[in-house]
């Protein structure tokens, strides 16, 4: 059998045209980097760079008990969300194991958006129809219907509303509005994944070409440059932002990934009869009990990058292991995010090493985030 191709978004042509080197990724093509990733992932820091994210998959939620089957399907709080808000949250197994962390906009009074990581898109849409039934609720394959654009970084307000009349002064984090940009239709949101202050622009595939391009003019005198997945890695990685298949999977709940405040066992609805309940009320005494190993930052004193999968040691036996690793371009330093035993999880933590092929590399124990914007 030959290999399924990857798929392309609609800005393929585009990213190629600019010399990006390109990916897999979840199997999309995707830009990896354009150029230096250091200098995209400093862009992003300091100035605003510009991202393709229509590997992303969104998935519509609408009809009369839209909330009651949302709540019933996710770990979060969902009726709590007001129009044009959004909410961060989960989809976890009955065994209470991690499907997928997502983010939920609440579009209209009965109308959602769930967008999931694209390697699990299809594993939520298929847990979200089978969690339907029984619910006056439609679930909706809407990947193809949206491109996805993100600007981000310190100048990324000022690049927007250069080519929106978008009020989005008054645009929350965690809030989304429809609105044009550019002269397109776009529901523009104040989220993202490296940060920093930044907005996803979620517009028709058709559009998206249209929406890069005028959002690059507008960015010129901004330092606006394109940036790959390479530095996306590196921006939430020193933002402390979880990444799925790394520091969230489904063998952990959100319990063992130190995420168990999404977790809402009181709701308005379905209160004690969501998908994972049982077991995640469980996991939740159990990490008040005899806690698992905890997620936390570690800082190499030398040179050398850890990856994941690495032990973490410490007197001679390993006491976890490394999730996300790579160098820091704004702390200068190798980074990491790690799962470790309590006993070894304060910050400040002495003697803690990671294993580097065979050798015990030291390593400072830190909380979470490495790096906080000025607000």
């Amino acid at each position: 059998m030959s290999p399924t191709p990857s798929r392309l978004t609609a800005l393929d042509a585009l990213h190629r045209s600019l010399g990006a080197t390109m990916t897999d990724f979840a199997g999309w093509d995707m830009p990896l980097r354009y150029g230096s990733e250091r200098d995209e992932h400093n862009a992003v820091r300091t100035q605003a760079g510009l991202f393709d994210l229509s590997h992303m998959g969104e998935i519509t939620v609408t009809g009369a008990q839209a909330v009651d089957l949302l709540n019933f399907a996710l770990v979060g709080n969902i009726g709590s969300v007001g129009v044009g808000r959004a909410r961060y949250t989960m989809i976890c197994r009955a065994d209470g194991g991690i499907l997928d962390d997502l983010i939920v906009y609440r579009l209209a009074e009965t109308t959602y958006m769930v967008v999931a990581n694209a390697g699990n898109a299809q594993i939520v849409l298929d847990a979200l129809t089978e969690r339907a039934a029984g619910f006056d609720a439609e679930v909706r394959d809407d990947r193809d219907a949206y491109a996805l654009i993100a600007v981000q970084g310190p100048n990324s307000p000022a690049i927007v509303k250069s080519v929106t009349d978008a009020d989005l002064d008054g645009l929350k984090y965690y809030a989304g509005l429809p609105g044009t940009v550019a002269g397109v239709e776009a529901l523009i949101a104040r989220t993202g994944y490296t940060g920093e202050d930044g907005f996803e622009l979620f517009v028709a595939p058709a559009d998206a070409e249209k929406l890069w391009r005028a959002l690059t003019d507008a960015g010129a005198e901004y330092g606006l440059v394109p940036c790959g997945l390479s530095c996306r890695d590196t921006l939430r990685l020193e933002a402390g932002m979880p990444l799925y298949g790394h520091e969230l999977t489904t063998e952990l709940t959100p319990f063992d990934a130190g995420l168990g405040r999404v977790v809402k066992f009181e709701k308005t609805s379905h209160g004690d009869d969501f998908v994972g309940h049982d077991a995640l009320a469980a996991a939740a005494e159990r990490a008040e009990t005899a806690p698992p190993r905890k997620l936390v930052g570690l800082i190499a004193e030398g040179r050398r990058v850890p990856r994941a999968g690495m032990s973490v040691v410490a007197d001679g036996r390993v006491i976890g292991e490394i999730t996300s690793g790579a160098p820091s371009p704004t702390l200068g330093k190798p980074i990491a995010i790690a799962y470790v035993d309590p006993s070894h999880a304060t910050p400040g933590t002495t003697g803690v090493g990671v294993d580097i092929r065979g050798t015990h590399e030291p390593y400072e124990v830190v909380a979470l985030p490495f790096y906080k914007r000025q607000k």
